[in-house]
Parts: C-alpha cells; sequence; structure tokens
C-alpha cells in the first residue's frame, strides 16, 4: 500500500499527549479521526516521537498507509475536520515507499520557551520566571551536555527506555527582551528529557547548582539528584529531519 507522510502543528495544552490514550484525547486519535472519516477506511497514522500532555509542536511527522490514491484536496479536508489547534502543514509522497516516520528520522530538535515576565499571551506556551537567570554559567552547562552520550540523570523513571544513550549535535540558551529560548538537537530524546535538562539549568542559571555539581549530576546516571521537570507549557517539538531527497510534496 501507499505510504503518505504528514507534517503536523499543533498546540498541546488540551491533551493528553501525542500518543492514542483511554482517558484522554490525544493528538494522535484526532489525526486518524480526521483521516478515517476523510478516506472512507481505517486509518492508524505511526508518528515521529511521542510529546507528552501539554506540550506543543511546531512540526511533527507522521505516516500512514492507504489503499487508494488520497484525494488531491486531502489536506483542506483535514484541516476542515481537525480541531483548531490541529493543523497539517503539509502532506509528502516518500521517494522510498519504506521509508519511516520514527525509525528513519535522523534528528529532532526542541525549543523551550522562558518568559522573562507575566504575559497573558504566553500563559499556555512559556514558563514565567521573573528572577534573573545568569544565562553564561547556564550556556556552560550546556557544553557539558554535549560530552555527554548517557543522559540517564535526565530519563522518566520506570519508562522501559531499551538504551539511555543520546548523541546532543547543538544545544544553546538565546535571550530575547522578552523570552529566554533553549534549543537542543539530537538523533534521539528519552522520555521526560528536555524537560529535566531545563529544570536542571535553571537551578544551575540561579545559582543553586554549580557547574561541578551538574557534572556530578550526569555521572550519577541516576534521575533522583537532577531537579524538577520544567512545566510541559514551554516545550515545542521545533523539528524533525531525514534522508535528504526521501520526501516529495503532493
Amino acid at each position: 500500500m501507499p505510504r503518505y507522510f504528514l507534517e503536523i502543528s499543533y498546540l498541546g495544552t488540551n491533551y493528553c499527549g501525542w500518543q492514542s490514550q483511554p482517558n484522554g484525547i490525544s493528538i494522535q486519535s484526532c489525526i486518524e479521526s480526521a483521516l478515517t472519516t476523510v478516506l472512507r477506511q481505517q486509518i492508524e497514522i505511526v508518528g515521529s516521537g511521542r510529546t507528552d500532555a501539554g506540550v506543543h509542536c511546531r512540526s511533527q511527522f507522521a505516516h500512514f498507509d492507504v489503499k487508494n490514491q488520497p484525494p488531491t484536496d486531502l489536506q483542506q479536508r483535514l484541516n476542515g475536520i481537525l480541531p483548531p489547534d490541529i493543523a497539517i502543514m503539509n502532506i509528502y509522497l516518500p521517494t522510498n515507499q519504506l521509508l519511516h516516520a520514527r525509525f528513519d528520522a535522523l534528528t529532532r530538535t526542541y525549543q523551550y520557551f522562558i518568559s522573562k515576565q507575566k504575559d497573558p499571551f504566553l500563559q499556555h506556551t512559556a514558563w514565567v520566571l521573573t528572577f534573573p537567570l545568569d544565562t553564561e554559567i547556564m550556556q556552560k552547562a550546556c557544553e557539558l551536555l554535549l560530552q555527554t552520550t548517557d543522559f540517564t540523570s535526565f530519563a522518566k523513571i520506570h519508562s522501559n527506555n531499551k538504551t539511555t544513550l543520546c548523541k546532543i549535535h547543538n544545544t544553546y540558551w538565546q535571550s530575547n527582551p522578552q523570552t529566554l529560548v533553549f534549543q537542543i538537537t539530537a538523533n534521539r530524546f528519552l522520555r521526560g528529557m528536555v524537560r529535566a535538562i531545563v529544570g536542571t539549568l535553571v537551578d544551575v542559571g540561579t545559582n543553586k547548582i554549580n557547574l561541578t555539581e551538574f557534572q556530578s549530576i550526569i555521572d550519577k546516571k541516576d534521575r533522583k539528584y537532577a531537579s524538577m521537570n520544567a512545566p510541559a507549557k514551554g516545550l515545542f517539538l521545533r523539528e524533525v529531519t531525514y534522508p535528504a531527497g526521501n520526501l516529495d510534496k503532493l
């Protein structure tokens, strides 16, 4: 059966996360329902990864297989059915029909937003921290992350990871007039990893933890030594990349 890729954007505030859950409305279930309605056959999608409850997304990918060729206006029809906080940004036909949304993704990029002041328009998309943060020392801590491969200390406990090894390609803080943005790109992420890193880096930025202690937290490979997770509402999945030349827009 032909395989198609969806590029998806969503505001995660009202959802239990990406993955379908028996006790809540998920992004995945909303999209599968819309596809099933438009294509008139039961459709299941496979995402490039999972986001937790309250986490947002600028660009998520998912693939689905379908017996018949979809209508040319599939994107428009899906967006007409989906709620306003979920959007299909693009639809692709992969040149390699075996391309897998999750297993063939090369990198994922996350961003975390901190608002330096209370702002009603950022209440669902940023963590409000009005006290000063030492971004210079936080950036030095990021350099320690680049030297790290085992992120057990930042993984959710009992998440049954097959491996806790990740390759961080880049990570940094960017200070803007109203916001502070953390960005991190890796080949894969553990569940809860980015929020645990951000929470710990904020403690570095307030001098609650120094660089030596931050390195010690990494080396101990035990989640109990890292700080509490940053709130979900500030986290965005920003980008997912695949091998060049594999996705053609419909």
